[in-house]
């Protein structure tokens, strides 16, 4: 399917490693000239070589709302502008109420929620004066059914999709598109970090009996910023393999 998108262009967030430099390489695969960011050279370098295309990235902490801003300041500058923007980044540390101190909940809504409120500020106005725009965020799963021991990744993720929520409904008549792709248990290396090294252990929990792929991954973030998706906006869509367990 040709996703009518060819010729657009993207900035992806966090996009040297795990889902986010899935869903930019399935961008580009579609045509979309892409710009990713990240903290390390090296994985950055990498990371553009499997992209391949016109490619291109800069070193970018997108950790709180300063470095959101760059981000997508610098894509523009890099691009020209800015047709769609995956809201990407990486999750706060593991801990339940008991083990969590107050202070780390601040540092969390800044990684994943005030980074990606400022990320949109800087996107949407230009997308809503040209009429046409795509914004997915990657969240998770846990914003539908919090996960044990994730206290601060399950507030600040349902933080941030209160927010799109509220915002596509603002521009949906500019013709600029906000939603979220929520995923459950994917191989990457946050995976690794907070289960281990043994996927099958993981994947005895998920009904489809196997962990995700990123690849597929990404290519759904990619439909989801095609010309056919222009009428779904506000949705959070789930891709879990059937671990969420709730009807709505």
């Amino acid at each position: 399917m040709d996703l009518g998108i060819r010729g657009r262009t993207a900035a992806v967030a966090a996009g040297t490693a795990g889902l986010g430099l899935s869903t930019a390489r399935a961008l580009a695969t579609e045509g979309v000239n892409v710009v990713i960011c990240g903290r390390d050279q090296k994985r950055l370098d990498g990371a553009l070589a499997a992209i391949g295309g016109n490619a291109k990235g800069f070193i970018c902490d997108v950790s709180n709302d300063v470095g959101g801003r760059e981000f997508v300041e610098r894509a523009i500058a890099t691009l020209g502008s800015v047709d769609i923007l995956i809201a990407n980044g990486g999750g706060p540390p593991p801990g339940g109420f008991a083990t969590t101190d107050e202070s780390l909940y601040l540092e969390a809504l800044q990684k994943n929620l005030l980074s990606i409120v400022a990320m949109c500020q800087v996107a949407i106005p230009p997308m809503r004066e040209r009429k046409w725009g795509r914004v997915v965020a990657i969240t998770s799963v846990a914003v539908r059914q919090p996960m044990p021991n994730l206290i601060l990744s399950n507030t600040a993720r349902a933080g941030v999709t209160a927010f799109l929520k509220t915002v596509s409904r603002e521009v949906a008549g500019d013709g600029v598109t906000v939603n979220s792709i929520q995923p459950g248990t994917h191989g990457t290396d946050r995976i690794t970090q907070l289960f281990g090294p043994n996927p099958d252990a993981v994947a005895m929990g998920i009904p489809a009996g196997f962990i995700g792929s990123s690849d597929d991954f990404g290519k759904i973030a990619a439909f989801m910023c095609s010309d056919q998706a222009k009428f779904m906006t506000g949705t959070h869509i789930h891709v879990d393999g059937g671990s969420y367990a709730g009807l709505l």
